[in-house]
């Protein structure tokens, strides 16, 4: 196995398993981004501050875990 491949896996298990909400919110995310909606900027901050919650309140995702999925979906 490569470290892409590596890598990859790993990526892809940060999304997987989320807590309930920040699912929610991170597929109404992807479907807006999709479909070019004009609430995106509402979904953005949903998104935002589900990873928040789930990382700083709940510790239910890692600070890594986190900085990948603002990384990826929000900057």
């Amino acid at each position: 196995m490569t470290r892409e491949q590596t890598l990859t896996d790993m990526e892809a298990s940060y999304e997987i398993g989320l807590p309930d909400y920040l699912q929610h919110d991170l597929d109404a995310y992807k479907e807006g981004l999709k479909t070019n909606s004009t609430l995106l900027d509402c979904l953005w901050g949903e998104l935002y501050g589900s990873i928040n919650i789930a990382e700083i309140n709940e510790g239910a995702i890692t600070p890594d875990h986190a900085d990948y999925l603002r990384k990826k979906y929000l900057w």
